[in-house]
């Protein structure tokens, strides 16, 4: 490569990564050309009302054209499960302190998603109301697996054109005006849809006016910069499989700084050895 065209990439390069915070920025938040995105929405999961019927199990399969579960069989509680490319939510049984506690797992939905940072094809997307989504444009990489806090995304080995499959909000539902399917079909009101704004004020809510019901902490609000997916529980969230070491800074961050120093790894490393070269040239034609 000629020195003017090395010199030509090398500016290329560094203005890329010049820019990429700002890039990633829209990415994640989903803002508009007009102005400022709207609220994000979620789901607040209140655990001491949920009875373990599994109701939101078949509705979301039954909403996403998946195999629907048999929500009379409780010998699935006999063993911890995680949703999978054919049960994008599933529920599970505690023993706690305090008794028994169902909870319900799927993608939390972060506020700023490390999965959304990590891909390379831009097939994980934040929508403008919170939702993280996923297109086909996806090329198989699976970072999306290995970044996220939460161990959601599930990858269709088996098929000859896999998809990356896991919760996405009931984004389409949303589209219709519709709420969540889980949310819909739970007896209990367990789960609550709507600003999530809205449901931290009500969830601080019950905390305050019933301390003896629950534990003086929402899961979600804060949790590696906040999730659309939030709980409430009865007993300390390490009890009911929650993960308690996550910190609250958005992965997203950490995954943009590793990408970065890829990025500088790869314009530098050669800057450095072309230096190197010109240098030991230099050298040698003095000798």
């Amino acid at each position: 490569m000629k020195r003017r065209d090395f010199l030509k990439a090398l500016g290329i390069g560094l203005t890329g990564i010049a820019f990429r915070p700002l890039l990633g920025k829209a990415q994640i938040f989903g803002r508009r050309e007009e102005g400022e995105s709207p609220e994000f929405m979620g789901i607040l999961v209140d655990t001491t009302r949920c009875i373990g019927c599994r109701a939101c199990e078949a509705a979301c399969a039954e909403s996403h054209g998946l195999p629907v579960p048999d929500i009379e069989d409780t010998s699935v509680f006999n063993t911890r499960r995680k949703p999978t490319t054919q049960q994008l939510t599933v529920v599970n049984r505690f023993e706690t302190e305090k008794g028994e506690v169902f909870v319900k797992t799927q993608c939390m939905h972060c506020n700023q998603p490390a999965c959304v940072t990590a891909c390379l094809v831009k097939a994980f997307k934040k929508q403008v109301y919170g939702h993280v989504t996923w297109d086909k444009n996806c090329m198989g990489c699976r970072f999306c697996m290995y970044v996220c806090p939460f161990d959601i995304p599930k990858f269709e080995y088996e098929k000859a054109v896999p998809e990356m499959k896991k919760c996405d909000l009931c984004w389409d539902r949303f589209k219709r005006g519709m709420i969540p399917a889980c949310v819909e079909a739970c007896p209990q009101e367990a789960l609550i849809f709507g600003k999530r704004r809205d449901l931290l004020h009500e969830a601080k809510t019950r905390i305050y006016k019933d301390p003896d019901r629950y534990y003086p902490h929402i899961y979600g609000e804060n949790e590696v910069g906040g999730t659309s997916f939030m709980y409430l529980s009865k007993v300390p969230f390490e009890q009911i499989g929650f993960r308690t070491d996550l910190g609250n800074t958005p992965y997203s961050k950490y995954e943009k700084i590793f990408i970065d120093v890829v990025d500088l790894i790869f314009i530098l490393w050669p800057v450095t050895m072309w230096s190197m070269y010109e240098l030991t040239k230099k050298e040698g034609s003095n000798e």
